[in-house]
Protein backbone atom coordinates (compact mmCIF):
# COMPACT_ATOMS: atom_id res chain seq x y z
CA UNK A 1 0.00 0.00 0.00
CA UNK A 2 2.56 3.09 0.88
CA UNK A 3 3.58 4.17 -2.05
CA UNK A 4 6.42 6.14 -1.00
CA UNK A 5 9.75 6.33 1.45
CA UNK A 6 8.91 8.36 4.40
CA UNK A 7 11.26 10.75 5.14
CA UNK A 8 11.97 12.66 9.14
CA UNK A 9 8.75 15.34 8.21
CA UNK A 10 6.62 12.78 7.31
CA UNK A 11 7.37 10.73 10.32
CA UNK A 12 6.96 13.53 12.64
CA UNK A 13 3.49 14.69 11.32
CA UNK A 14 2.48 11.45 11.56
CA UNK A 15 3.47 11.33 15.45
CA UNK A 16 1.71 14.87 15.98
CA UNK A 17 -1.31 13.55 13.95
CA UNK A 18 -1.97 9.84 15.86
CA UNK A 19 -1.33 12.22 18.75
CA UNK A 20 -3.79 14.95 18.59
CA UNK A 21 -5.93 14.53 15.51
CA UNK A 22 -7.76 17.85 15.34
CA UNK A 23 -4.67 20.03 15.39
CA UNK A 24 -4.92 22.42 12.74
CA UNK A 25 -2.92 22.58 9.80
CA UNK A 26 -1.05 25.74 10.03
CA UNK A 27 -0.07 23.88 14.40
CA UNK A 28 1.00 21.00 12.37
CA UNK A 29 3.71 23.22 10.10
CA UNK A 30 4.68 24.61 12.98
CA UNK A 31 5.64 22.06 15.03
CA UNK A 32 7.27 19.86 12.17
CA UNK A 33 9.06 22.86 11.27
CA UNK A 34 7.67 23.59 7.69
CA UNK A 35 5.11 26.60 6.37
CA UNK A 36 1.54 25.08 6.30
CA UNK A 37 0.93 24.99 2.18
CA UNK A 38 3.69 22.50 1.91
CA UNK A 39 2.67 20.33 5.16
CA UNK A 40 -0.82 20.24 3.61
CA UNK A 41 0.28 18.87 0.83
CA UNK A 42 2.05 16.12 2.43
CA UNK A 43 -0.52 15.14 4.86
CA UNK A 44 -2.71 14.88 1.52
CA UNK A 45 -0.18 12.86 0.20
CA UNK A 46 0.04 10.75 3.03
CA UNK A 47 -3.73 9.98 3.34
CA UNK A 48 -3.80 8.69 -0.35
CA UNK A 49 -0.74 6.44 0.28
CA UNK A 50 -2.76 4.80 3.02
CA UNK A 51 -0.60 5.74 5.48
CA UNK A 52 -3.44 7.56 7.27
CA UNK A 53 -6.59 5.55 7.69
CA UNK A 54 -8.79 8.52 8.75
CA UNK A 55 -9.18 10.62 11.81
CA UNK A 56 -11.70 10.05 14.71
CA UNK A 57 -12.44 10.93 18.11
CA UNK A 58 -11.56 9.18 21.48
CA UNK A 59 -15.02 8.66 23.61
CA UNK A 60 -15.09 7.90 27.00
CA UNK A 61 -16.99 4.59 26.20
CA UNK A 62 -18.05 4.54 30.24
CA UNK A 63 -19.87 8.14 30.25
CA UNK A 64 -21.78 6.91 27.61
CA UNK A 65 -22.84 4.09 28.94
CA UNK A 66 -20.69 1.36 28.13
CA UNK A 67 -19.27 0.04 31.28
CA UNK A 68 -18.23 -3.78 30.72
CA UNK A 69 -15.14 -4.61 28.11
CA UNK A 70 -14.86 -8.61 27.58
CA UNK A 71 -12.48 -10.07 25.72
CA UNK A 72 -13.82 -13.57 24.01
CA UNK A 73 -11.31 -16.01 23.00
CA UNK A 74 -13.01 -17.73 19.95
CA UNK A 75 -12.29 -21.34 18.56
CA UNK A 76 -13.51 -22.15 15.03
CA UNK A 77 -14.30 -25.77 13.32
CA UNK A 78 -13.00 -24.79 10.42
CA UNK A 79 -10.31 -22.68 9.19
CA UNK A 80 -10.21 -22.68 5.69
CA UNK A 81 -9.83 -19.41 4.19
CA UNK A 82 -13.63 -19.03 3.41
CA UNK A 83 -14.86 -19.80 6.44
CA UNK A 84 -12.07 -17.43 8.42
CA UNK A 85 -13.31 -14.54 5.79
CA UNK A 86 -17.15 -15.71 6.36
CA UNK A 87 -16.69 -15.68 9.77
CA UNK A 88 -14.51 -11.62 9.97
CA UNK A 89 -17.27 -10.70 7.77
CA UNK A 90 -20.52 -11.53 10.36
CA UNK A 91 -18.37 -10.15 13.35
CA UNK A 92 -18.07 -6.95 11.35
CA UNK A 93 -21.51 -6.45 11.36
CA UNK A 94 -21.84 -6.69 15.16
CA UNK A 95 -21.74 -3.16 16.27
CA UNK A 96 -20.61 -4.64 19.85
CA UNK A 97 -17.35 -6.02 18.68
CA UNK A 98 -14.67 -3.28 18.49
CA UNK A 99 -11.54 -5.21 17.58
CA UNK A 100 -11.05 -8.65 15.45
CA UNK A 101 -7.62 -10.43 15.57
CA UNK A 102 -6.93 -13.79 13.73
CA UNK A 103 -4.55 -15.50 16.01
CA UNK A 104 -2.42 -18.52 15.40
CA UNK A 105 -2.33 -21.33 17.98
CA UNK A 106 -5.00 -22.93 19.96
CA UNK A 107 -7.44 -19.68 19.44
CA UNK A 108 -8.64 -18.47 15.88
CA UNK A 109 -9.81 -15.17 17.40
CA UNK A 110 -9.89 -12.51 19.74
CA UNK A 111 -12.71 -10.16 19.91
CA UNK A 112 -12.67 -6.87 21.84
CA UNK A 113 -16.34 -6.46 22.77
CA UNK A 114 -18.13 -3.27 24.78
CA UNK A 115 -21.32 -3.38 26.03
CA UNK A 116 -23.30 -1.77 28.84
CA UNK A 117 -23.42 -4.79 31.28
CA UNK A 118 -23.14 -7.92 31.74
CA UNK A 119 -26.91 -8.44 30.97
CA UNK A 120 -26.30 -6.52 27.77
CA UNK A 121 -22.80 -8.89 26.85
CA UNK A 122 -24.52 -12.36 27.92
CA UNK A 123 -27.77 -11.67 25.49
CA UNK A 124 -25.08 -11.02 22.95
CA UNK A 125 -23.11 -14.48 23.70
CA UNK A 126 -25.91 -16.08 23.53
CA UNK A 127 -27.95 -14.65 20.74
CA UNK A 128 -25.11 -14.13 18.05
CA UNK A 129 -21.53 -15.39 19.03
CA UNK A 130 -22.01 -18.97 20.39
CA UNK A 131 -24.42 -20.10 17.92
CA UNK A 132 -22.79 -18.37 15.18
CA UNK A 133 -22.15 -20.88 11.99
CA UNK A 134 -18.51 -22.50 12.47
CA UNK A 135 -18.48 -21.33 16.28
CA UNK A 136 -16.85 -24.24 18.24
CA UNK A 137 -15.75 -22.36 21.46
CA UNK A 138 -15.51 -19.40 23.19
CA UNK A 139 -13.96 -18.29 25.88
CA UNK A 140 -14.41 -14.73 27.79
CA UNK A 141 -12.59 -12.63 29.95
CA UNK A 142 -14.16 -9.60 31.27
CA UNK A 143 -11.64 -6.68 32.21
CA UNK A 144 -11.56 -5.27 35.29
CA UNK A 145 -9.56 -2.04 34.35
CA UNK A 146 -7.81 -0.49 31.47
CA UNK A 147 -4.12 -0.07 32.78
CA UNK A 148 -3.47 1.56 29.13
CA UNK A 149 -4.68 2.29 25.92
CA UNK A 150 -2.32 3.74 23.37
CA UNK A 151 -4.02 3.54 19.87
CA UNK A 152 -1.81 3.88 16.77
CA UNK A 153 1.86 2.58 16.65
CA UNK A 154 5.21 3.59 19.16
CA UNK A 155 7.40 6.52 17.57
CA UNK A 156 10.22 6.02 20.15
CA UNK A 157 13.68 5.31 18.42
CA UNK A 158 13.63 2.10 20.60
CA UNK A 159 9.83 0.77 20.43
CA UNK A 160 10.82 -1.97 23.25
CA UNK A 161 11.05 0.14 25.92
CA UNK A 162 12.28 3.87 26.76
CA UNK A 163 15.21 4.04 29.29
CA UNK A 164 14.66 6.24 31.87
Amino acid sequence: MPQFKLDDIDMEILKVLQEEGRVTNVQLAERVGITAPPCLRRVRALEKAGYIHGYHANLNAKALGYDLVVFAMVGLHSQAENDLKSFEEMVGEWPMVREAHMLNGEIDFILKIVARDLNHFQTFLTTHLTPAPNVASVKTSLTIRCGKNRPGIPFTPDAVFVEK
